[in-house]
């Protein structure tokens, strides 16, 4: 992971799996992407950005789950 060194992806069991990056775009807002997912998020710090990619991949995983489960009834 390239990124800040204060924030750990480990911390989070949803990026277990991840490869995240971490930029900076040119308005000051912090990117987290996971290169494994392609999915990224946003926040106001490298800690923040981090909290949403979680969030963000445990939602993405959930949604592309192949086991329907009941929930289909």
């Amino acid at each position: 992971m390239s990124s800040d060194a204060d924030v750990d992806p480990d911390e989070y069991d949803a990026l277990a799996d991840a490869d995240v990056t971490m930029r900076q775009n040119e308005h000051g807002l912090h990117i987290a992407d996971d290169e494994v997912t392609g999915v990224s998020s946003q926040g106001q710090t490298p800690a923040e950005a981090l909290e949403n990619l979680a969030a963000a991949v445990e939602s993405y995983t959930e949604a592309t789950d192949d086991d329907p489960g009941d929930d289909w009834l």
